[in-house]
């Protein structure tokens, strides 16, 4: 088993965990650490280009089961390209999305087996689990508030990622969805409040992190 570690970021959109994982990045490289960003779907040219067809607005609508089949593959090609190699030269790896977002996403909000979403996952992994989780939590109004934000800001208009667009009640769902499977795997998880600043936020995580890496 390679001797990295292992830490993913996950959330409702507009919760501000890419911004956390950048934080984290920043402080971890400044303490000498060797680190590897990436993202789910996407993180290789196959992943994002799969990431493409699963965000943009399609003409034809992407059946479930699809969906779910081409972020398995992402993933599948992610662990084999970018995820394994680092853990196995030692890095901490920083993943903006894995699995869990899968099971929330797919599962919880789109009703598809989460029995079967964990079998997918455990076989295009090779049974690798994060070794530490970030829940960012927040109200979904408020987040994706933030995301109309941040498209006004970037002058990109109305985003879009079909899955802010997706009605209130689906984001309700995948948030709920979340918090039940940090509270199956409470060792594994850490959630924080992400209605405040991003300092604040980073303040909470970082400490917990370090704690997690004194092995290292």
């Amino acid at each position: 088993m390679s001797r990295g570690f292992f830490i993913t970021f996950e959330g409702v959109e507009g919760c501000g965990k890419t911004t956390q994982l950048h934080l984290l990045k920043d402080f971890l490289i400044s303490r000498g650490f060797a680190v590897t960003a990436t993202r789910e779907p996407g993180g290789t040219t196959l992943g994002d280009s799969i990431r493409k067809l699963l965000l943009a607005p399609a003409a034809d609508p992407i059946a479930i089961k699809t969906e779910l089949m081409l972020i398995e593959a992402s993933r599948a090609q992610h662990m084999y390209e970018v995820i394994e190699p680092a853990l196995t030269r030692e890095h901490i790896v920083l993943c903006d999305r894995f699995g869990d977002a899968t099971l929330a996403y797919q599962g919880y909000a789109q009703g598809l087996p989460g029995d079967y979403i964990e079998a997918l996952n455990r076989f295009t992994t090779g049974n690798r689990n994060p070794d530490f989780t970030v829940l960012i939590d927040c109200p979904v109004e408020l987040g994706l508030e933030r995301t109309r934000d941040r498209a006004a800001r970037t002058g990109q208009g109305i985003s879009e990622d079909r899955f802010e667009k997706m009605d209130l009640s689906f984001h309700e769902r995948v948030r709920q969805g979340y918090l039940e499977i940090a509270q199956r795997n409470k060792d594994r998880f850490l959630i924080v409040d992400g209605s405040g600043d991003p300092a604040g936020m980073h303040s909470i995580i970082r400490p917990a992190v370090l704690e997690r890496l004194k092995h290292l």
